[in-house]
């Protein structure tokens, strides 16, 4: 199995899957359970997702499928945000938010360095 821990993209977005675990646990009981457990399990899917592709010799597929999940997690961190979840407001959803946008440019980044390898 090859390690993974030494990527800046399993870092990033492990230090966000911690964030998250934090944040969720100061959500309201209506958003603590519905709301909050998407997005703890997206979040620790992502993780998961970069594990495998950095196990795997042709990674195009997996690093397009962590560009959905990414987008997908936005779009659950945005309807936190607007439904009063987040409890530190604006100021905790523009931290998550700017975490998020940094994943995503650090798979954009990957999918290029392996769009074309032959594997």
């Amino acid at each position: 199995m090859a390690r993974y821990e030494h990527l800046p993209i399993y870092r990033e977005a492990y230090d966000l899957t911690v964030h998250i675990e934090k944040i969720v646990r100061n959500f309201s009981r209506y958003h603590k359970y519905t709301l909050g457990t998407d997005l703890r399990n997206k979040t620790r899917s992502v993780l998961e997702r970069i594990i495998e592709a950095n196990n795997v010799q042709n990674r195009v597929s997996l690093l397009l499928g962590l560009r959905h999940q990414l987008e997908n997690l936005k779009v659950l961190c945005r309807l936190c945000h607007d439904s009063g979840a987040f409890s530190g407001g604006t100021k905790s959803y523009l931290h998550v938010a700017e975490r998020l946008t940094g994943l995503a440019q650090q798979n954009e980044g990957w999918l290029k360095q392996n769009v074309g390898k032959k594997g």
